[in-house]
């Protein structure tokens, strides 16, 4: 069981699980868990254990490939939960992807007993997870149209100009996020470095010209 500090978190940020009632939120079972950065939560062709809650840090879901490469599906922030867990416990079926711990996380993860019995019984609750499906499945539809009709170079630029400034990841970091090699990724940002548009640094890239970076990316 959680204590009451904790079950006062969840409800500020999932605030969904305010219409149960006193009596069934202490029905509620749960645990509070907490990873360090670049733990693997779950991996593919692994059993879902349970539905997770984040309360602080981030979750990356990827996709690898046989000769290594990676491609990120999404995040997962807190106030929010992975849409792959929840079809996981929907379908009675395993990961198909790899979620890693991005920032130290902590979570409550509710067994999947106690998700089903949320989905059956809370209306916000059901909302809620359906609502996951929709937000995520536009975010897919997003990436894909990305990756098939979208140059690598504009990818890239558009990346850059949605994170803070400075940004600091490797460029291997930035390759992962994008599903490209390092080579390429590393490539490109010379060559807007040469450019004006961006100064890099170790493990640091600064953006000089965003004006210049956000009507690249739209060409």
């Amino acid at each position: 069981m959680i204590d009451s500090d904790t079950r006062s978190r969840v409800l500020q940020l999932y605030p969904m699980l305010r219409e149960l009632s006193a009596a069934e939120l202490t029905l509620v079972t749960a645990r509070l868990m907490q990873f360090p950065a670049g733990t693997v939560m779950f991996d593919e062709n692994q059993p879902c254990q349970g539905f997770p809650l984040l309360l602080s840090g981030s979750l990356r879901v990827i996709k690898s490939s046989a000769n290594g490469r990676e491609l990120q599906l999404y995040r997962v922030m807190p106030g929010e939960s992975c849409i792959l867990t929840s079809s996981c416990l929907l379908g009675d079926t395993r990961y198909q992807a790899r979620g890693i711990v991005e920032e130290p996380l902590e979570m409550v993860m509710l067994p999947a007993t106690v998700f089903h019995s949320l989905l059956g019984k809370c209306d916000a609750f059901r909302r809620y997870v359906f609502q996951l499906f929709t937000g995520r499945l536009t975010d897919m539809m997003e990436l894909v149209t990305a990756v098939a009709f979208q140059k690598l170079d504009q990818r890239l630029a558009l990346l850059l100009t949605a994170k803070s400034n400075p940004i600091h990841a490797t460029h291997q970091a930035i390759a992962d996020e994008l599903g490209s090699a390092r080579e390429m990724v590393s490539r490109l940002l010379k060559g807007f470095a040469e450019q004006g548009w961006v100064k890099l640094g170790r493990e640091q890239i600064t953006v000089t010209d965003l004006a210049a970076l956000k009507k690249f990316a739209t060409l």
